[in-house]
């Protein structure tokens, strides 16, 4: 049986899942990646180090972003949503985003040491002093949500 999701399950699945596919476009490319995510019930916040996606975001802040669940072929869920890229610019601000992103995110590390910008570098100190990290939020301005399950 196919179906849509209510608020109420698209919010549970945007808040249970940490990794979700972000596609931007600007300049006739398309580029769909993974990103480490929290979700509030309003934005998707994320992290980034300067490379296509920020580049292409920054162009054209319209994005989409997709989460799921799949157990199987035939029982699934998923929520795509629209919205603006905003990049986090107050020092106060970006602290409480990646304190909400490693919070979320570090409890589901495998090795003790590992650090939430190990897809960025491999060592948390090069974070503010090799590499810059852009912090940012999608404002959601429209989503949907579909299930199926046998």
């Amino acid at each position: 049986m196919l179906g849509e999701l209510t608020d109420q399950q698209m919010d549970e699945l945007l808040k249970k899942q940490v990794t979700g596919r972000l596609g931007c476009h600007a300049d006739g490319l398309t580029y769909v990646v993974p990103v480490n995510y929290t979700y509030d019930g309003k934005h998707i916040y994320a992290h980034s180090a300067e490379g296509m996606k920020v580049n292409l975001m920054r162009k054209n802040p319209e994005v989409c972003f997709e989460v799921d669940n799949i157990e199987n072929i035939f029982k699934w869920e998923s929520v795509i949503l629209w919205g603006r890229f905003e990049e986090i610019e107050g020092v106060d601000e970006q602290q409480r985003v990646m304190q909400g992103i490693i919070h979320r995110l570090m409890p589901l590390a495998e090795k003790p040491d590992s650090h939430p910008s190990h897809g960025i570098t491999a060592n948390d100190s090069d974070i503010g002093t090799r590499i810059d990290l852009v912090i940012y939020r999608i404002v959601i301005t429209k989503r949907t949500g579909r299930f199926e399950r046998d």
